[in-house]
């Protein structure tokens, strides 16, 4: 499976994808984590105590330099648009179990956007994930979706978007939805996250009639406390591993 999860800012996607990742690990799958938010942390989410010590892809500039040859920072002139990248999952990572783990970092764009070595670097990196790799992949994206292109949305099984019972992330559904179309990115899905009841569950259907819905992750203290002393959320007994593993069966089947 190959899985991108994005939502609005604080949604909890990445206590989502690290309950995705380390559920499959423990099924025996071999999982590529891909953390693709500049303000997450899916390294600690995961339980991964040395997570600080992978450098951002994009901060490599020796080596987006010898990968484009062309100086990072620099927008337009000539570069390489088919970098070699297929070594980089495995030499670029952190291990935890049966997950790998790359963290890809954000590209400073100029006013429209970035033709730059390293958003053309990370996004030849995401195509070979997707297209050329066997293994699981979990892709903890921001409120959109920058590293993904047509290329790659074709073979993505399911682009989860997680939402709160609230207008702004619900506005945000709607916006991810937006771009994904403009890559004809199709299988998308609603996670609900800090649900308190069936009222709750009511209001995110109802505000998003036109999304399939694979699941409901309750409001859950547990899942607080482990983020306040640095715990991963799978190491804890929240409800919400068992909602993930049904996500997980669901989608399998």
């Amino acid at each position: 499976m190959k899985l991108a999860v994005s939502g609005k800012g604080g949604v909890g996607k990445t206590t989502f994808s690290s309950l995705l990742a380390r559920t499959l690990s423990d099924r025996g799958k071999t999982v590529l984590a891909i953390d693709a938010d500049p303000d997450a942390n899916l390294a600690a989410a995961l339980g991964i105590t040395d997570g600080d010590s992978v450098k951002p892809i994009a901060e490599m500039k020796e080596m987006i330099f010898e990968r484009t040859g062309a100086q990072p920072g620099t927008i337009g002139g000539f570069f390489k648009l088919n970098p070699k990248v297929d070594d980089i999952p495995d030499t670029l990572s952190v291990q935890l179990d049966n997950i790998k783990l790359m963290r890809l970092g954000s590209v400073k764009k100029g006013g429209g956007g970035c033709l730059c070595p390293e958003s053309t670097l990370l996004k030849a990196l995401v195509t070979h994930v997707v297209l050329g790799r066997n293994e699981v992949v979990v892709m903890d994206m921001e409120a959109g979706i920058e590293h993904l292109g047509r290329a790659t949305a074709q073979a993505v099984d399911k682009l989860i978007v997680v939402v709160e019972p609230g207008r702004r992330s619900i506005d945000t559904a709607e916006h991810i939805r937006r771009l994904a179309s403009e890559i004809f990115l199709k299988n998308i899905a609603i996670v609900g996250n800090k649900i308190r009841g069936p009222k709750d569950e009511e209001f995110l259907r109802t505000h998003l009639p036109d999304f399939e819905f694979l699941g409901f992750m309750p409001y859950d203290n547990t899942l607080i406390e482990a983020d306040l002393s640095g715990a991963a959320p799978y190491d804890t007994a929240s409800t919400a591993k068992q909602v993930v593993a049904d996500i997980i069966d669901r989608l399998v089947s």
